[in-house]
């Protein structure tokens, strides 16, 4: 009886096979679990949500014309099965990326992973990209490939020093403090009052800068642009190291919500590929005090304090043919109207005074 009762090998080797496939089913389910949750910014700071809706990556199934994409493509941009190129290394090329989704969220944060690369050697090639997030989108124009005289947050990635070249012209000599090495990022608030300036690349409007050797080098590069609390950083890693380094920070951005987030490039006489790999937007939640909701409220205009932006005049709007038509009609009536008026005022007039003759 005993050995009756002992289980045949079948049934151990059975056993332990339901053990193991129970445990790797139970870790799958941990990893798959784990995957879509919020996560820490830093110790300290807010939690981070994926926001899928404005976010990009491979394979770039989102990128379209259709009503049901939710990234759109303009001029020479082009989807490649490892990236998205805005500008191949061709002259005289522009292209952009395009959320359709406008932005609503308090708190955010966006990172950027792109690449530009190209045969040009040193200081010929250009001009760089830009990210932005603006009121308008899919206007294709000098600054970039984008609008001037935008509504909103541009970041550039600047990779050609027009100023430069042109003391070298004038054979000026800069100054020490001045002086920029590019490629160099910089950011600009615009209220739509506001050029780029291009032959200054764009120094008298920028909020902050910094130098990031990011073109021809063999780390991935990325940029972060993080807005919590009306305070505006930038940062990047384009050294390997996986590391944030820190680039603007401006206390006092106002942006309004239900802009645009894009990207766009542009090419010249010079030229590079330019890449955008994955964009990742992040909802940042954290707790506000009345105080700060109050401080916080919500702004209908960029603006950034202790910053004084021209005021934007706008044109006068075009009278329609049916307003034009209304007002014309309604001056003929009154015109008609007072004319009769007055022939029967004097006509009143007139018999008053033949009856004091009589």
């Amino acid at each position: 009886m005993a050995a009756a009762s002992r289980p045949s090998w079948w049934q151990r080797w059975r056993r332990r096979a339901w053990a193991r496939d129970g445990a790797k089913l139970l870790l799958f389910l941990l990893l798959l679990g784990s995957g879509p949750g919020p996560r820490h910014v830093r110790a300290g700071q807010a939690v981070e949500y994926l926001k899928r809706e404005h976010s990009l990556s491979k394979p770039y199934q989102g990128v379209g014309t259709s009503s049901s994409s939710l990234w759109n493509l303009m001029g020479n941009a082009m989807v490649m099965t490892q990236y998205i190129r805005l500008t191949p290394d061709m002259q005289s090329k522009q292209g952009a990326l395009w959320n359709r989704v406008p932005c609503f969220l308090k708190d955010w944060e966006l990172q950027v992973h792109f690449k530009i690369h190209g045969q040009g050697k040193k200081n010929l090639h250009g001009d760089g990209l830009a990210i932005w997030y603006t009121k308008d989108r899919m206007q294709p124009g000098p600054v970039f490939g984008n609008m001037d005289k935008f509504v909103g947050l541009g970041v550039f990635v600047d990779t050609y020093p027009n100023e430069e070249k042109q003391h070298e012209a004038q054979k000026r000599r800069y100054s020490p403090g001045v002086q920029r090495v590019f490629p160099y990022i910089s950011a600009m608030v615009n209220n739509g009052s506001l050029s780029y300036d291009h032959e200054r690349d764009g120094r008298p409007t920028e909020l902050g800068g910094c130098t990031a050797i990011v073109r021809n080098i063999r780390y991935d590069t990325f940029l972060v642009i993080r807005y919590v609390k009306r305070h505006l950083t930038i940062m990047m890693d384009i050294d390997g190291k996986h590391e944030w380094r820190d680039c603007i920070e401006m206390p006092g951005v106002r942006l309004p919500r239900g802009y645009y987030f894009g990207t766009s490039s542009i090419t010249g006489d010079l030229s590079d590929n330019h890449d955008v790999i994955s964009l990742k937007l992040f909802e940042l939640t954290g707790v506000r005090t009345p105080e700060e909701e109050k401080l916080h409220r919500d702004v209908f205009l960029p603006s950034v304090d202790n910053l004084k932006l021209p005021e934007m005049t706008v044109p006068p709007t075009p009278l329609s043919g049916l307003a034009l038509f209304l007002i014309v009609f309604f001056s003929l009536v009154f015109s008609v109207f007072a004319i009769v008026i007055g022939i029967i005022l004097y006509n009143k007039w007139q018999d008053q005074s033949r009856k004091r003759f009589y």
